[in-house]
Order: C-alpha cells, then sequence, then structure tokens
C-alpha cells in the first residue's frame, strides 16, 4: 500500500518512468485527467479592444451567454495576437464583481450614495450644463473680440472611449461652445 501511494507520487513517476521531462503522463493526475478548458464548448467572437486608438484584436469567448475568456486575435495585423494589460483585462468591464449596473448619485455634503434612474440622472447633467454654458457665456473678450464660448465646463475623456466616441464628444461640445476637451487615451 505505502510503495503504491509512493509510486503515484509525480515526481517518482518522472523519474522512473518514460515521462524524464515531465511533460505527459508523469505529471497527470485522476483529477487533472477530468479537466477541461473552460474555452472547449465556448464560441469565439472577434472584437476589437475599446481601451485606446490602437485598434487591437480580440477573441471573445462565449459560454451560455456569459465572457470566460479575452485573449488577442493572432489574426489581427495591428496586434498579431498581443494585448497590454488594459486589453487583457476587458472581461472586467462586462463582468468585474466591482462593475456598478446602476447610476450612483452623491448629493453635495453627502457621505451616502444613492442610486438614480438613468432618465433622472440624464435630466440633471442637461440641465447642469444648460445652467453652467448660460450662467459663464462669454460672447466678446475686452477688445470687442467675438469668443462665442464658456470656460466653466470642461471635458477629460478615458481611455475607454474610442477614436469615434471622442469625435463626436468634441463635436458636441464645441457646439455648446466648450473648449476645454481633452482625451487621455494613452496606455
Amino acid at each position: 500500500m505505502a510503495n503504491e501511494r509512493l509510486r503515484s507520487w509525480p515526481v517518482v513517476r518522472q523519474l522512473t518512468g518514460a515521462d524524464r521531462l515531465g511533460l505527459s503522463s508523469a505529471v497527470r493526475s485522476p483529477r487533472s485527467d477530468g479537466l477541461t478548458p473552460r474555452t472547449s464548448e465556448a464560441r469565439v467572437v472577434k472584437s476589437i479592444c475599446p481601451f485606446c486608438a490602437v485598434g487591437c484584436g480580440q477573441r471573445v469567448y462565449v459560454k451560455d451567454g456569459e465572457i470566460v475568456q479575452i485573449e488577442g486575435d493572432p489574426d489581427s495585423p495591428i496586434s498579431r495576437g498581443r494585448l497590454c494589460p488594459k486589453g487583457a483585462a476587458t472581461r472586467q468591464l462586462v463582468s468585474g464583481p466591482l462593475r456598478e449596473y446602476r447610476v450612483r448619485y452623491r448629493a453635495p455634503h453627502s457621505r451616502a450614495w444613492r442610486a438614480l434612474p438613468l432618465e433622472q440622472a440624464m435630466d440633471m447633467i442637461a440641465d447642469r450644463v444648460i445652467s453652467a454654458r448660460n450662467d459663464h457665456w462669454e460672447d466678446r473678450d475686452s477688445e470687442g473680440r467675438l469668443l462665442n464660448r464658456t470656460m466653466a465646463i470642461g471635458s477629460l475623456g478615458g481611455a475607454t472611449l474610442d477614436n469615434e466616441e471622442n469625435y463626436l464628444i468634441k463635436k458636441l461640445f464645441s457646439a455648446l461652445g466648450i473648449v476645454q476637451v481633452e482625451n487621455q487615451a494613452r496606455i
């Protein structure tokens, strides 16, 4: 019995068997024989990483409606199967345990957050943009030159916005007279 248990150890099997490098049968166990990769029954959907303007190709593995794995797409001429740390972690955008699924609002001077309906939050944002724009609008400078701007509103975009979204944000804010628009899409 003890001799049989000793021969079942992977190191002993590796040293006494044909698999001296420990690449095959020497390192297998009944438990590892029963394991299957989480991507074995998943379908693969090709996608583009949303984090920056590079546009790295991704393979998104979906099983039972859930994303189970995201890898670089080797067919992508941009990234050739590689992803940066942000791109490799994009699964968390959809299924991360800390992801919020509702709008959260903390009133001025409050210590507590509360959930708001999306429509109410959008109305609050629109009201504040309109108010700040109207209260701080500059038609002309001190020398009479035409300005048509507000310096009371600014925008700093994040790395999860793609080029198209940034383009539309810039167009919208320029139309509103907002001149302080920047994007941080670098890794």
